[in-house]
């Protein structure tokens, strides 16, 4: 049960980073939606390994098997499923830290509650999970392109070093989703520089969601901001979020209150969300990211017997998150707004007798 999300547009991931394959049923898509393969590929593509220098060099083609769900390119209101076949596992680069706690990662929790853990990649903990959750994005995606609903996402610090000015359109061709080209060159020698001390960076992602119509959110145990920050919280290695103005503590409420005029708001400090409602503003939310718990130096920690040891990791991986994760970043955004919006559905009598009278 804790391994599915969502209401109405719900969707189930399943696998392991090492094992035959990942993949997700996604439920409550309704009937008549336009599939675009091509499209499901094209996300999948975007957060793939190996596609360049700044990700794992581990090479995953990620390519999407649909199983069900789909007739004549339309959703036809069934779960659809869509499986992504694991080609490039190399566990043996685990078999020497497998009965040990690796720091940054989730072996020490899993295994004490569980008592058992998939040492290899992490097992389940591992983003590669997240492959799944693009899919499920993607096909949300779908639904919000019918309403001309905008889901757009770009890397805007690394490092400590933080972008001035944000670009959604460059960071869409940028080799690191780049906020703007002023400040590329200066993150690209910045994640050299950690690859070659054998380390990693932090970086935070920008979303913004246009278009959204007024009334998404269901108050007040499942307001459209804590659930879109539950979907961004269950990012690996996402450490923290902050819808709207990220100055807002430091304001007076006079300085943070949007205020409004005939032609709408004047300012949009609450992020385009009013208590847990969204209120037709642009959606804009920050996500932060830590390092990548995987580094290739020396460090400490005990293993499963209780005795300390010293940890020298193989393997490969992302010298930095925020790059790929900022379109799982969209991916859970998407699903958000697909499940609000059906939920808003049943929300009015006029929806119903629409379908029914």
């Amino acid at each position: 049960m804790f391994n599915s999300f969502g209401a109405i547009y719900k969707f189930t991931t399943f696998g392991e980073s090492h094992g035959m394959a990942i993949g997700v049923v996604i439920d409550g898509v309704p009937a008549g939606v336009e599939f675009d393969y091509s499209f499901l590929e094209n996300e999948l593509k975007r957060r793939r390994p190996g596609a360049n220098r700044f990700s794992t060099q581990r090479k995953e083609s990620d390519t999407p098997e649909v199983l069900s769900g789909i007739f004549e390119n339309k959703t036809t209101g069934t779960p659809i499923s869509i499986v992504i076949f694991n080609k490039d596992q190399k566990s043996k680069d685990y078999s020497n830290i497998k009965d040990i706690f690796r720091p940054g990662h989730a072996d020490y929790t899993y295994y004490q509650k569980y008592g058992i853990r998939d040492y290899r990649g992490g097992g389940r903990s591992s983003a590669r999970e997240t492959a799944a959750r693009v899919a499920a994005g993607a096909v949300a995606k779908m639904i919000l392109k019918e309403f001309n609903i905008k889901i757009e996402s770009a890397v805007i610090e690394i490092g400590g070093i933080r972008a001035d000015k944000i670009d959604y359109n460059y960071a869409k061709d940028s080799i690191i989703y780049a906020a703007n080209k002023d400040i590329e060159k200066e993150w690209i020698e910045l994640i050299d520089k950690s690859k070659q001390e054998h380390n990693s960076l932090g970086g935070v992602v920008k979303l913004r969601i246009q278009n959204v119509p007024v009334g998404l959110g269901e108050p007040i145990y499942y307001k459209l901001d804590n659930i879109l920050a539950s979907a961004l919280m269950s990012i690996n290695a996402t450490k923290g979020i902050y819808i709207g103005n990220i100055n807002s503590h430091k304001l007076t409420g006079k300085e943070n209150n949007d205020e409004m005029n005939k032609d709408g708001f004047i300012s949009n400090n609450a992020g385009g969300i009013l208590g847990g409602i969204s209120n037709g503003e642009d959606i804009e939310v920050e996500i932060y990211f830590k390092p990548t718990p995987s580094i290739f130096q020396p460090q400490k920690s005990i293993d499963i017997y209780g005795n300390e040891v010293e940890v020298n990791l193989q393997g490969r991986h992302d010298p930095i998150v925020a790059i790929r994760g900022s379109v799982v970043v969209e991916a859970m955004a998407a699903c958000v707004v697909v499940d609000m919006m059906l939920l808003n559905a049943t929300r009015k009598i006029e929806n119903l007798k629409k379908i029914y009278l």
